[in-house]
């Protein structure tokens, strides 16, 4: 996959692409992506995928500092490249791009300077200046410019419709579970591990604690999970706690704290990635350490079972 940013855009052979935040790269976005393909190979021409950043609510917004996104660009991206689309175009999002009408931004970035046979819109999709870019207003503008486009249907499962809405809603409860089956991954974040209190320690389970490299990512709901660790090349079973630490703490400072089962040695201050794959319980105070240290025995138990099934 080529990957384009800047204001010099190239000039494809027969392009064919969709337009979106794509916010997680879920199953939804994969119909896209496929669709994308087939009409590229169709039209003997190339896939392409626009999309923009900053993230336009990053821009648009009043108070910024509570919103919460499936992924960060990295993430995006490398999600995007494993649909084997030709081209990403990353689009700088500004506060006078958000006032380019739909149709004008259709001319000037993906006709003119991309050369735009075909679009695909997903289900419902809406851009440009106030929202009005949908399927229904960009006919018009597909007669005059001669482009073609359609619309896909969403994608259901499990009677949910596929959307990253529903997906934040899902983390947000906690059930991971359901999120990585319409993701189709398990749900990832990813941080530096740094110094903490060392009580996991001093009663038998090590904790790395984690800091993420992104503030405006969504952390799943308060609980204890089964997880899985990733550090450079190697996969380790982990139990994560997030939370305030209502045993041993005064419960002003929330923290990501993973114990990574057998698994031993330092490893302050190294990259790591946590897989989701289950939560196990709701966080909860104990009268004491000798409780909490009894929990997290029953936790890694239950939560191996989950990782080896």
């Amino acid at each position: 996959m080529k990957l384009h940013t800047g204001t010099i855009l190239q000039r494809l052979r027969n392009p064919v692409i969709s337009i979106g935040i794509f916010d997680g790269v879920h199953k939804g976005h994969a119909a896209i992506f496929n669709r994308v393909r087939q009409r590229a190979a169709e039209l003997d021409g190339e896939s392409a995928i626009v999309t923009f950043w900053p993230h336009p609510r990053l821009v648009l917004g009043q108070d910024t500092s509570q919103l919460k996104f499936l992924t960060t660009m990295d993430e995006k991206k490398l999600l995007i490249e494993k649909h084997d689309i030709d081209h990403l175009i990353v689009l700088e999002f500004t506060r006078e791009f958000s006032r380019l009408p739909a149709c004008r931004f259709i001319k000037e970035y993906l006709v003119d300077a991309v050369g735009l046979k075909h679009l695909v819109f997903g289900y419902d999709h809406h851009f440009g200046h106030k929202r009005e870019g949908n399927f229904e207003n960009l006919k018009g503008c597909a007669g005059i410019y001669n482009f073609s486009l359609e619309q896909l249907e969403p994608v259901m499962e499990a009677d949910h419709r596929i959307s990253s809405s529903v997906i934040r809603e899902a983390l947000l409860k906690g059930d991971v579970r359901l999120a990585g089956d319409l993701l189709s991954y398990p749900y990832i974040i990813e941080g530096k591990i740094v110094g903490g209190k060392q009580v996991g320690r001093i009663i038998g389970f090590p904790t790395a604690n984690i800091e993420v490299f992104d503030n405006h990512k969504l952390i799943p709901a308060d609980g204890v999970y089964a997880v899985e660790v990733v550090m450079g090349q190697r996969v380790y079973k982990g139990m994560m706690n997030i939370g305030f630490r209502p045993t041993i703490s005064k419960g002003k400072e929330k923290t990501m704290e993973t114990h990574i089962i057998d698994f031993e040695g330092d490893i302050y201050n190294q990259n790591i990635s946590i897989r989701f794959v289950e939560r196990i319980r709701n966080e909860q105070r104990f009268s004491s350490l000798d409780q909490l240290k009894e929990q997290i025995a029953k936790d890694k138990v239950v939560a191996l079972q989950i990782l080896t099934s």
